[in-house]
């Protein structure tokens, strides 16, 4: 069996930046062991596969562990490879998932995530988190994920995160978001994912959906611009919808390949 892939970085415009994912389009889905197997030996954050259906597309996301519930960048990333190889005149590419109905527009030369909302609530802070980090944060909030709150940008890009620490603990699917205001833009944010063979996930369009309804509501604001101020860097434009969260970003081609199994 031959399969295609495409290997995108997602949330960027250069190349070696963003939130790298390969996408597998299929017709029919594999059995999961090897979809799983995929995903191991792609070894990236996330692997996304999709199927063909009357209003869409299918999608499901593996990172080389778990199948997640939702997927940000791997999502967009899909969107470009549907856009750009598979020759989608549709403004708007709909898709079905774990997390219900997505939508992603496509304008111009980026795709704009219809996302749900994931509103945090305060929470308490796991003592095995609090022991993996070099800065205790100033909140403590809860969603699919921990939300951790900082008082500077400059904290969240030089936080140390204990892996062998954080290891202990088992957040599946969920991880640990570390925020603040930014110095240039609405917030930034980096997310940690104890377990994970990619541990610090450098573009998570996923936590955004608890990342806008925050801070739309502590900036008071609904339309807000964010970086991830990971190694590789992301940039975001979100806009708050109350039960829903859009994520704008654009993508670009790294390679195109086949799998031989």
């Amino acid at each position: 069996m031959k399969l295609k892939f495409y290997h995108i970085d997602s949330f960027t415009t250069k190349l070696f930046q963003g939130n790298p994912a390969y996408v597998v389009p299929l017709e029919d889905w594999l059995p999961d062991k090897i979809m799983y197997s995929i995903a191991k030996e792609n070894n990236v954050a996330e692997t996304a596969f999709f199927i063909p259906t009357s209003s869409g597309f299918h999608i499901r996301w593996f990172t080389p562990e778990i199948e997640m519930d939702l997927c940000g960048h791997a999502t967009l990333a899909t969107a470009h490879v549907i856009k750009q190889y598979l020759n989608c005149k549709k403004p708007e590419i709909l898709f079905t998932s774990l997390s219900g109905k997505l939508k992603v527009k496509v304008e111009g030369n980026g795709y704009t995530l219809n996302f749900p909302s994931r509103i945090p609530v305060k929470a308490e802070l796991p003592v095995i988190i609090k022991k993996g980090l070099s800065i205790h944060p100033l909140g403590v909030y809860k969603s699919r994920d921990y939300l951790l709150i900082y008082d500077t940008e400059e904290q969240v890009r030089n936080i140390k995160v204990n892996k062998n620490i954080l290891d202990a603990i088992n957040l599946d699917p969920g991880g640990i978001i570390v925020t603040a205001k930014g110095d240039n833009v609405d917030f930034v944010s980096r997310f940690f994912t104890p377990q994970a063979t990619i541990f610090e996930d450098p573009v998570t369009g996923s936590a955004h959906c608890s990342l806008v309804p925050f801070w739309s509501q502590r900036l008071k604001k609904n339309e807000l611009t964010a970086w991830q101020i990971s190694d590789r860097k992301g940039e975001l434009f979100c806009v708050n919808k109350g039960s829903r969260v859009l994520i704008t970003g654009k993508a670009v081609t790294y390679g195109i390949g086949t799998i031989n199994i």
